[in-house]
Parts: structure tokens; C-alpha cells; sequence
């Protein structure tokens, strides 16, 4: 991949990073503030979410009687995510201090707050916190699998795919054999240099 192919996808990164921060403040100044860990709403806002919250029995009633009967099957997915969750926990703890690799912070990937959202009842807000889990859970292990993938093979593939993880575009063209081993010896000391930058910025 040459230079200026390079130099953009860094100005892409750069403004889909701003871009989703613009979104968050407006969203914040509208609806809600941030302090610290815990979020806040107005006292206003949060009386009209109190009015809106539908009881458990009316729910229940309203609600399409095809959710109720593949819960258990849905929750009985808990039991592999968990599994993975351990494995993919257990892979990075021993595997990327070997290899040099920056570890993957969990709680920047799973983020447990749709339960102060008062519109919602108890059975609402399991639902809720229960897609957090699973879709924070995939996409903390997908980025364990990107950082692996770059230290290991950081190649396209021949053939379009969907659902490419953000590390992916940044990878060696397929059949890009000139320098390969010299390239991914650049690609694993970046690696490296990502969680000396973090532990930097953070101190």
C-alpha cells in the first residue's frame, strides 16, 4: 500500500473519530450530561421518562408473543458467550505480552447504562443490558482477533468481504509479496507502539 493510500485512510479514521464525537456532545446537550462515570438527566426529562415506562403486566400483554417464546433460547445464549468471553480473556492474558502486543480494554467495548434510562421497565432494561453484553462481547473479541491477525497475517484477501474489522484496510494488498517479512515486522512494531502511546497519553 502505498503513501497516499495510506495518508487517507488516517484522515478517514481522523474525521469518523470527530464525526462520532460531534454526534455524542449534541446528543449530550440534548438529552443528557456525564459526570464523571454516572449519567444524568435533567429533573424534567427524567419525570417524562417515569410517565412513559410501561408496567410489567401491560408489557407482557403488548408485547409479540413470538419474543416470549424464544427467550429462553435467546438467554440460553449466554452460556457460549461467556465461554468465549473467558477464552478470548484468557488468549490475550497470556498470548500478547509474548508478543508485544497493547491488550484490549474490556470496558471500552462493553458499557452497562441503559439501566438509568427510567422509561423502561426492569424486564426493558435485562433486554437492553443483555445486547450490551453480547454486542460489546463480539466486539471486544473481534478486536483481539484484528490485533492478532496484524501480528500474524496482515493481508487482504482476494475476494470483497463484509463486516472487515477497522484495522483491515490498512493491511497488505493480496499477492503484495515485495518486502513482506520486512512489512510485517513494521506492522507487529506497531503493535507495540500502540499501548506505549496509550499508557503515554493516559499519564
Amino acid at each position: 500500500m502505498d503513501d497516499k493510500i495510506r495518508s487517507l485512510l488516517a484522515q478517514i479514521t481522523t474525521l469518523e473519530d470527530e464525526l462520532r464525537g460531534a454526534l455524542h456532545e449534541g446528543e449530550e446537550r440534548l438529552y443528557y450530561h456525564i459526570n464523571g462515570k454516572k449519567v444524568e438527566f435533567e429533573r424534567t426529562i427524567r419525570q417524562t421518562h417515569r410517565k412513559l415506562k410501561r408496567g410489567i403486566l401491560r408489557w407482557i400483554v403488548t408485547d409479540r408473543p413470538q419474543n416470549l417464546l424464544t427467550g429462553p433460547i435467546i438467554y440460553g445464549m449466554a452460556i457460549p458467550m461467556v465461554l468465549l468471553d473467558l477464552c478470548v480473556s484468557f488468549y490475550q492474558a497470556t498470548c500478547f505480552p509474548v508478543y508485544g502486543i497493547a491488550k484490549v480494554r474490556r470496558g471500552e467495548y462493553m458499557i452497562f447504562d441503559r439501566n438509568k434510562l427510567g422509561y423502561l421497565n426492569w424486564f426493558e432494561r435485562l433486554h437492553c443490558e443483555y445486547c450490551a453484553y453480547g454486542n460489546g462481547l463480539l466486539a471486544y473479541a473481534t478486536e483481539i482477533l484484528a490485533r492478532t491477525e496484524q501480528y500474524f497475517c496482515p493481508i487482504k484477501h482476494a475476494r470483497k468481504i463484509l463486516g472487515t474489522h477497522r484495522r483491515y484496510d490498512g493491511f497488505l494488498r493480496y499477492g503484495e509479496a515485495t518486502g513482506y517479512h520486512a512489512r510485517l515486522e513494521e506492522f507487529r512494531r506497531a503493535l507495540g507502539k500502540e499501548g506505549v502511546e496509550k499508557a503515554a497519553a493516559k499519564s
